[in-house]
């Protein structure tokens, strides 16, 4: 199981955001891996299933998703940098979108 996991929510539809192009990279912008969130919103195998302890960056496509729902948006791509402060925990990394806004916080 990957130790990273991801959703979307596309908080202006009050459903998941599809498709969206995800990156992973280490702090030093070494990308680990790559997704696109399924038809949930969900990105459930995101990178390896161990990571270092260190910084994370999570970069989001949302300005492709945006502009097929027809759709324009003032923030292209979301990136979200956050800490693995111990390697043997999982990390859930959820966004919450609108076209001019988003929110993320430590889910679980």
């Amino acid at each position: 199981m990957s130790q990273i996991t991801t959703h979307i929510l596309d908080a202006a539809l009050g459903g998941p955001a599809r498709g969206v192009d995800v990156e992973l990279a280490r702090g030093d912008g070494a990308v680990i891996a790559t997704g696109v969130t399924d038809d949930a919103g969900r990105i459930k195998d995101l990178g390896p299933d161990h990571l270092e302890a260190g910084t994370y960056r999570l970069t989001f496509a949302v300005g492709e998703y945006f502009a097929g729902t027809g759709r324009d948006t003032f923030y292209p791509v979301v990136s979200i940098d956050f800490s693995v402060a111990d390697s043997e925990q999982h990390y859930h990394v959820p966004l919450l979108i609108s076209p001019f806004s988003y929110s993320t916080y430590r889910g679980n």
